[in-house]
């Protein structure tokens, strides 16, 4: 038996996977209307300011790491020098948020998201530069963050 998938229907499952995650529903594996996008418009700046517990980060925190992931993770699997990250440094720096700096945190989400979208739908081989793991383990973290913020709203 042929084990061998084309790129297009991985690239095709991948993007529906991704998209649900983010904002499309496509009923993979998230209820309508709890995408991270979904989720973070029911939340204010006020509640995404406010650490879990006293040894967790706040909802925004969780979204700047996100973003970091997105553009490392995407200039990873295109073969993109990334150099040293700091990866700790998103959970000690970010906290509060005013109201502007929620609504731009979103927006910044959703840019990185556009990019990564574009940099996926541009590969050419998934067999190079870890596309097809860095893609994986963008999805997976990505639903790793999505379920911690969601049960972090639970408690509001």
């Amino acid at each position: 038996m042929d084990k061998t998938i084309s790129q297009e229907f991985f690239y095709k499952e991948l993007l529906d996977i991704l998209e649900e995650t983010f904002d499309i529903h496509h009923g993979v594996y998230l209820d309508k209307g709890t995408s991270l996008f979904d989720t973070l418009d029911q939340i204010s700046a006020e509640d995404a300011s406010v650490p879990i517990g006293s040894k967790c980060a706040t909802i925004a925190a969780q979204v700047e790491h996100v973003i970091l992931y997105l553009k490392i993770l995407g200039q990873h699997i295109t073969g993109e020098e990334v150099g040293d990250v700091d990866w700790e440094a998103i959970w000690s720096r970010v906290s509060g948020v005013t109201t502007p700096e929620w609504n731009d945190l979103k927006k910044r989400l959703k840019n990185a998201y556009d990019r990564l979208k574009d940099r996926l739908g541009n590969i050419q081989d998934w067999g190079l530069n870890d596309a097809m793991g860095g893609s994986m383990g963008i999805l997976v973290h990505t639903a790793y963050h999505l379920g911690e913020i969601r049960q972090a709203f639970c408690t509001f």
